[in-house]
């Protein structure tokens, strides 16, 4: 008697385990043509939140992958090298409300167990935002997302993919060191101005600032003298423009809006791409 159960397709190549804002999934389509035949040598994100771009990017030599988060590299650290512990720990979590808090309450020592943890709150919280109080506790509520918040699958193909990478927890500033001469440097700074228009965003005004952009203005310049190549994501304002505008090639960017804004009512907003890769610049 044959089972009436069908397999599931098998997962060919991993997708990101974190949600995060800002995240660059809508960005890959605009990357593929350019790219297809781009060759680099190292590969380089200090600004790793999601790892959509290095996922895509499939770098054939060695990465370097940076956040000033220090829970959000100790989480791709654990996925690299202890994924079957961390799978483990996951299985026995549950997505309802009063395990969520108990949870989200304590502090957790052990590397993977922080890394369970770090998942567990990220998939089932409301919006998958990561913030913290003045006093350094995580406190966002729980979200009521019928999702399963463990793809087993996904985290080992994810792990597998992660074995030629370096982890640091850093400032962007401090990777400039490993970056040399035919690297490709992936940026994704937190934005500070919101799209299309003048206002700052609440948030991220003091997490990146107008200082910060230009600080990393100076980071771009010290790639580009390096020979080493880039592409810049940020919003697209006249801020950003002045900026970044002498760096590199500028490609504007349309893609669909999460949040409400001057472009609302088209469902659309703006993004900048700054670039020296020559593909882009045709």
């Amino acid at each position: 008697m044959k089972k009436s159960a069908t397999k599931k397709k098998a997962i060919s190549s991993p997708k990101p385990f974190l949600r995060w804002a800002g995240g660059k999934n809508w960005l890959i389509k605009h990357l593929e043509g350019p790219l297809k035949d781009f060759n680099f040598n190292n590969y380089h994100e200090p600004f790793l939140g999601g790892a959509s771009v290095f996922l895509f990017v499939k770098p054939k030599n060695r990465a370097f992958l940076s956040d000033i988060n220090p829970e959000l590299i100790n989480t791709y650290r654990v996925v690299k090298g202890y994924v079957e512990e961390l799978i483990a720990i996951l299985r026995e979590y549950r997505n309802n409300k009063s395990f969520y808090y108990a949870l989200r309450d304590q502090s957790m020592k052990g590397k993977v167990e922080r890394a369970a943890r770090f998942i567990y709150l990220n998939q089932t919280s409301f919006n998958g935002i990561y913030r913290e109080n003045l006093n350094g506790i995580y406190n966002v509520p729980f979200g009521f997302r019928r999702k399963d918040f463990l793809d087993e699958g996904n985290l080992r193909l994810f792990s597998s993919r992660l074995q030629k990478t370096k982890f640091t927890t850093c400032s962007f500033s401090e990777t400039l060191e490993s970056v040399e001469k035919g690297d490709l440097v992936f940026l994704d700074p937190p934005y500070t101005v919101s799209h299309n228009n003048n206002g700052f965003i609440k948030y991220n005004r003091k997490l990146f600032s107008l200082g910060d952009q230009t600080e990393l203005a100076g980071y771009v310049s010290s790639v580009l003298s390096k020979g080493a190549y880039f592409i810049l994501s940020n919003a697209a304002h006249k801020k950003i423009d002045e900026i970044f505008g002498t760096v590199g090639h500028k490609v504007r960017l349309r893609r669909a809006s999460l949040i409400g804004g001057s472009d609302a009512e088209r469902g659309k907003v703006s993004e900048y791409l700054f670039t020296n890769i020559p593909t882009f610049c045709k």
